[in-house]
This record gives structure tokens, C-alpha cells and sequence, in this order.
């Protein structure tokens, strides 16, 4: 198997597979949209998502993202890189779905990503590091409830044309808005309303590639009360005027 950290960049190209070994693959920048064993998450900066060997899992990214890849290289690697680790090591590996990095995690995500991991010392002790941290300091509380972000997302796209707060979305998963702002970052790496706004500029987005409705409609239809306002919004976002996005599908 070659290198067991590599930096990946994904696209709207969705990709389907599964491979026989674990893999981790962490956010650095973008949003991907990962499924494993039926399973969605979102994998964004201080995220990752599990994908335990021999898993069916699809992801892709419709403004692209950019991901570090940990892939395990064996079971006898596993054991010789962690030792004492190796049991909660694989306890993680088995489990798919997504976590979230606490701060100290994330920073050495970042410093990995920004290492010649093609060496092949630096990919193989990093990676070790990476993965220890990983089991030796779970933020993850045993049992505890991820938030509801398919009832979430479902509100937001229900509601995207009026006001928003942060109590709303809290009602949601039964917490008060302190704590859910506290957990919904934990989460997704990203404030309530931040996510919010990326959720009502992406759904802005496809209806300017898939809908012949005027500009200001569709600013109005997420949230906007002005066509300037959204279109500042969007190329803040995404880079691109409504034009200009329009245009990239015909």
C-alpha cells in the first residue's frame, strides 16, 4: 500500500467504492458529503468520517473540498504503531460514521496537511500520532445523541424564505440555544447560523443552475431581502455572480 496519509481534492464528481481497508479522512477546507453503510455526515474542517474496511461508502463535493486521507495500511501495522492503543484503535475503525477533532487534534491535522508527507518517515509516525491522539482523547461522550441535522436541514429548507434564530433550530433537538450553539459547533464546525447561511446559498445556487426563476425571486425564496444582498453573499461564498453560475450550466 503506498503512503498512509495523502491529500485529497474532491469535485461534484460523485465517487462510490469501498476498499479493504479502514480509512479516516479529515476536512481541511470545503464541505464533502460522505455516506457510509447508508450513513450521511458532512466532513468540513475539525471533522472527520470513518470508513471501516471493506465499508460501501460515496462522497463528493459540489463547491469542492479538500480532505487529509488516513488510510490504515494493516492490522499488524495497527498493532505495531499503537500497542496498548491497538484495541481501541480497531473499536474506532469498526464504527462508521463521523467525529469531530478537539482543538489540539485539529492542529495537527493542519500541520500534517502542511508536511511533505510524501517522505515516507513523516507519513508513517504522523499518521501513528494522528490516530493515537485520536484514541487516546475521544471528545465523544459514551452514548451520547448526535444533534438531528436531517430534521435540521429539512427546517432550514422548509423555512429558508423567513427568519431564522438559533432557539428555533435548538427546539429541534430538545436543548436549550446556549447548549445547542455549544454542541451544534462541536458537531459540524460551524456556528448555527453559519451553517444556516451556507445551507440557504447552496440551495440559492441550484435554483439559479436548475430553474429559469428571476434572480430576485430566488434571492427572496432563501432569505434575502434584496437581490444585492444575495448576490454579494454569493460570490463571497462561492466566488461567482448569479450570472456567472447561471451560465456554468448552459
Amino acid at each position: 500500500m503506498p503512503s498512509p496519509l495523502s491529500l485529497r481534492h474532491y469535485s461534484h464528481e460523485l465517487l462510490s467504492h469501498s476498499h479493504t481497508h479502514a480509512q479516516l479522512v479529515f476536512g481541511l477546507s470545503g464541505q464533502l458529503d460522505f455516506e457510509v453503510a447508508g450513513r450521511g455526515s458532512r466532513v468540513i474542517r475539525q471533522t472527520l468520517a470513518v470508513v471501516p474496511a471493506d465499508a460501501p461508502h460515496a462522497c463528493g463535493s459540489r463547491s469542492g473540498s479538500q480532505c487529509l486521507v488516513l488510510d490504515v495500511p494493516s492490522e499488524q501495522w495497527l498493532l505495531q504503531r499503537l500497542g496498548g492503543h491497538a484495541d481501541a484503535g480497531r473499536r474506532l475503525l469498526d464504527k462508521p460514521g463521523a467525529l469531530y477533532l478537539a482543538p489540539a487534534q485539529s492542529q495537527l491535522v493542519s500541520w500534517l496537511a502542511a508536511s511533505p508527507i510524501n517522505d515516507p518517515v513523516i507519513a508513517e509516525q504522523g499518521a501513528a500520532l494522528l490516530l493515537a491522539s485520536l484514541v487516546g482523547a475521544r471528545r465523544e461522550p459514551s452514548g451520547a445523541r448526535h444533534l438531528p441535522l436531517a430534521a435540521i436541514d429539512a427546517h432550514i429548507d422548509q423555512h429558508a424564505a423567513h427568519p431564522l434564530q438559533v432557539a428555533d433550530l435548538a427546539r429541534l433537538a430538545g436543548l436549550s440555544a446556549a447548549r445547542f450553539h455549544t454542541r451544534f459547533l462541536g458537531e459540524t464546525g460551524q456556528t448555527p447560523m453559519e451553517y444556516v447561511r451556507c445551507r440557504r446559498l447552496l440551495r440559492g445556487r441550484q435554483l439559479l443552475q436548475d430553474s429559469q426563476l428571476a434572480v430576485g425571486e430566488i434571492a427572496a425564496r432563501v432569505g434575502y431581502s434584496s437581490q444585492s444582498a444575495f448576490t454579494a453573499a454569493l460570490s463571497r461564498q462561492f466566488g461567482s455572480t448569479p450570472r456567472a453560475l447561471r451560465q456554468r450550466r448552459e
